[in-house]
């Protein structure tokens, strides 16, 4: 028996110079994803090969996403994922 893989859309932010990483048909810092039910952060991060010394502030609807826990936290239909790199300033 076949099994149906059911998608769903999520909205991907990326800030700063991690939006080179980014679609280039995109209108801004931001595209609409159609990914897997079950989906991690983490899957996200690794699907766009963002490095991970660039994946800083994480942030799932507004809420830090910590390094150990990007590959369990499990995005959700109409999720919001925001990724900033480090930030240097003065």
């Amino acid at each position: 028996m076949r099994t149906v893989t059911k998608h769903m859309e999520i909205t991907f932010k990326l800030f700063a110079t991690l939006t080179d990483y980014l679609p280039p048909n995109r209108k801004d810092n931001a595209v609409r994803l159609t990914v897997n039910e079950g989906s991690s952060v983490q899957s996200v991060i690794e699907q766009f090969n963002l490095p991970e010394k660039l994946t800083h502030l994480v942030l799932v609807n507004g809420v830090y996403v910590g390094p150990a826990d990007r590959a369990g936290r499990v995005l959700v239909a109409d999720d919001v994922l925001a990724i900033w790199p480090p930030i240097a300033g003065g």
